[in-house]
């Protein structure tokens, strides 16, 4: 039931990145031949397609996270043994989970407090933005949760082609 209840989250979060990353693209390559082609601006396109990048990090930081993609320093853990190993590993664990709810219930926080302001072009709640940090650090704790395991047990991470970290172009 966990497994399937995971698969489901993990193709929601996957597929609103994809959704997310898509319509920023669209947004600033209409913007941009609009500005080029007709001397036109898209006025909210640019405050939109700024929104949507930052519900696009938010909600990438699980998926990355259950790949083992964002910068750790394991030099340390490295040279202790396999059992001091397990113990840092778990300390990193509950850290990032701590962390995580704390970002969690201060977003939320935020969220509250953000409802009557407005964005500039848009006029939209606030809030709508602000939205995705609990949004992501919820999602975040999920896929902890379920990478936890075999992180603390092995240093393992999963292994998903389509978000390897030994694949990312190195720039």
């Amino acid at each position: 039931m966990v497994g399937a209840v995971d698969r489901c989250i993990v193709a929601a979060n996957r597929w609103a990145m994809v959704v997310a990353l898509g319509t920023m693209a669209v947004l600033v390559f209409v913007a941009v031949m609009l500005r080029y082609l007709t001397n036109e601006a898209l006025v909210w396109g640019e405050e939109l397609s700024r929104y949507i990048m930052v519900w696009l990090a938010f909600l990438g930081i699980g998926p990355v996270l259950r790949v083992g993609g964002h910068v750790a320093v394991d030099s340390l853990v490295a040279g202790l043994s396999p059992s001091l190993q397990r113990v840092m590993r778990l300390v990193v664990v509950l850290l990032v989970a701590g962390a995580s709810l704390w970002l969690l219930l201060a977003g939320w926080d935020y969220v509250a407090r953000s409802w009557f302001q407005t964005t500039p072009v848009l006029r939209v709640p606030f809030a709508v933005v602000a939205l995705a940090a609990p949004v992501g650090f919820a999602l975040t704790l999920w896929h902890l949760a379920m990478m936890a395991a075999g992180f603390v047990a092995e240093g393992t991470f999963e292994h998903s082609d389509d978000l390897s970290p030994e694949q990312a172009p190195m720039s």
